[in-house]
């Protein structure tokens, strides 16, 4: 029985030092589709390569260019991957047999992240996205920080298969990240009621670090696991320091 046609969706912009090792390994894939900002790098050049059709519109908001990349695709399978991404091998031999006969709206995948020099632990635990769907029961959700795509009937998650994520080259990459991630989000929750900003600010952090050292068995992984989940400790810090301090501001 054959499988389900698939497209590829990637979003870019100055991709030029990761999407040839994302799209390298999808190239298998009946369609890939990038939709791009508006690059000055080899990003497009690169797409071409892999025969990619290439679109072109700016940004302005980050669920809303998934959405317009998803529409853009000529199937109703949509392997969804950032520039900065790339599946583990293996993981392309589970996706075709789930696309036999589908009896799922999405499939969710376990995510390794990359800690700087080396890639987390395969003993450690991974989270699990949605990132394969049938477009015709899904869509991006309106979340203003960490949009992503939401679907109308079951889900199952593919624990044979994962990729990986490149985003943390390196402390200053992830430092950079955490402060603008941090601040999206405080424009977005000073608009909720959120309180106890700063019992939260005492008493998250270390719970955090907790969490991804030794439940996300980031240890596994040595020193790098042992920043990563320091600087995640930090991330949780800081977004409720910038509220705190917001709300104070506006505080007469």
């Amino acid at each position: 029985m054959a499988r389900e046609l698939l497209s590829v969706v990637v979003i870019t912009y100055n991709n030029a030092a990761t999407l040839d090792a994302c799209l390298r390994e999808v190239s298998w894939a009946d369609e890939i589709v990038v939709l791009d900002s508006g690059s000055t790098d080899d990003t497009v050049a690169i797409a071409k390569r892999y025969g990619a059709r290439v679109a072109v519109h700016p940004f302005d908001d980050f669920g809303l260019q998934k959405q317009r990349a998803y529409d853009l695709a000529a199937h109703d399978w949509i392997l969804n991957l950032d520039a900065d991404e790339t599946l583990s091998p293996g993981t392309r031999e589970v996706i075709e047999n789930a696309l036999v006969a589908p009896r799922y709206a999405g499939y969710r995948l376990p995510r390794r992240e990359w800690l700087f020099w080396t890639v987390q632990h395969r003993w450690g635990r991974r989270n699990a996205l949605l990132r394969l769907f049938d477009r015709r029961r899904g869509r991006m959700n309106n979340v203003e920080v960490h949009a992503a795509v939401e679907v109308r009937g079951p889900v199952r998650t593919l624990h044979r298969a994962d990729f990986i994520n490149h985003g943390d080259v390196d402390i200053a990459t992830r430092m950079e990240k955490i402060n603008r991630y941090t601040s999206a989000m405080v424009a977005h929750k000073l608009r909720k009621r959120q309180g106890f900003t700063g019992l939260r600010m005492v008493f998250y952090p270390p719970l955090f670090f907790l969490r991804q050292y030794i439940g996300k068995r980031y240890f596994l992984n040595g020193w790098a696991g042992f920043i990563a989940s320091a600087t995640g400790a930090f991330y949780a810090f800081l977004k409720y320091a910038k509220l705190h301090e917001a709300r104070r501001r506006k505080t007469p």
